[in-house]
């Protein structure tokens, strides 16, 4: 295998711009596989991507694009994965190419639905990935700051440590810091986790609770993470790292969040489809509220904050009573 090789990206949102942003400060040209060729076709016209990040500007001569994930996967040897999670599979179900012997990146924020797995394990089990050729792309870190350019950190994960600080290297640049990781599974689990927190308070800034409570309730999320880290995949982390306490902070209070913008508009009495429909955008936490609270079912951590917005999301509770009772279970 060579590293990084030739690098490529899997899907068109904004993470995705951000990405190949970053990537391409260091590297020469870069495959790159849209789902739709009309995308594509206004991606080379105008010299950005047309839906997405519109003020960040590329040189088309630097990317091969192809709406073939097959022709992409074959001409690469580093793939780095940026497509919602609920779509994961149906990308993946197209491929005739073996990916075992790739460098695997996942930058996906939640779990591969269904499966109830975490993007890593997806990769290892039904495609045979070995786990020392997959890799996590952290934050805390939103996509709207990288096309701006603002100081931002990400943490690469990966068993194999001289793959994560080869990665580290090619993302890092003169407005991104990069540090490395071995606990690939605690921060995909904290990366999903950290969206259902920030859909918790964005339902709250909706209901007109202030910033006391929200302090109040991010540190208990931060506590309820940490609980579940330790059931499920109990390593030595320090759960106040930028990676786990940074991205849940960013994620919860961002204006950029669109977790937190879906909770505040189901906060101010907002259906999930007809918040949906207006965000135009996935809610990785709307998804990876369900996942988590079926996985928990198998450890029975004490996640109030989870229930509560599984309860709100999925069982139709009102978000104003859910909320209150919320508010006397946690300190």
């Amino acid at each position: 295998m060579k590293l990084p090789g030739k690098i490529a990206i899997i899907g068109g949102g904004s993470w995705a711009t951000a990405i190949a942003k970053m990537v391409l400060a260091q590297e020469e040209t870069i495959n790159w596989y849209m789902r739709r060729n009309d995308r594509i076709a206004d991606f080379k016209k105008l010299g950005h991507n047309p839906a997405y990040l519109t003020s960040v500007k590329f040189d088309i001569r630097r990317i091969n694009f192809n709406s073939n994930i097959n022709e992409i996967v074959k001409d690469s040897d580093t793939l780095i994965f940026v497509t919602p999670s609920p779509f994961l599979k149906s990308h993946l179900k197209k491929l005739k190419i073996k990916i075992k012997d790739k460098f695997i990146i996942t930058a996906i924020k939640g779990i591969v639905p269904d499966e109830n797995l975490i993007v890593s394990d997806y990769f290892n089990k039904v495609y045979g990935v070995p786990p020392e050729n997959v890799a996590v792309l952290a934050g805390p870190c939103h996509a709207e700051e990288v096309a701006l350019e603002r100081l931002s950190y990400l943490t690469i994960a990966c068993p194999d440590m001289d793959k994560a600080r080869m990665f580290a290297r090619k993302m890092a640049g003169s407005y991104i810091k990069t540090s490395v990781s071995a606990d690939i599974s605690g921060i995909e689990y904290s990366s999903v986790l950290k969206n259902v927190y920030a859909i918790a308070s964005g339902i709250c800034s909706g209901l007109k609770y202030g910033d006391n409570f929200q302090a109040v309730l991010m540190a208990n999320a931060i506590q309820e993470m940490n609980r579940f880290l330790k059931t499920v995949y109990p390593v030595d982390r320090s759960i106040d790292d930028s990676v786990y306490l940074g991205d849940l902070l960013v994620t919860a209070y961002s204006n950029f969040s669109r977790n937190r913008i879906f909770g505040t508009m189901i906060g101010k009495g907002y259906s999930v489809k007809s918040a949906q429909i207006e965000m135009e955008m996935i809610a990785e936490g709307y998804y990876g509220t369900k996942c988590i609270k079926e996985i928990n079912k198998h450890f029975h951590v004490n996640m109030p904050i989870l229930d509560a917005v599984y309860n709100i999301l999925y069982e139709r509770i009102s978000p104003t009573i859910e909320i209150k009772l919320l508010t006397d279970s946690i300190r």
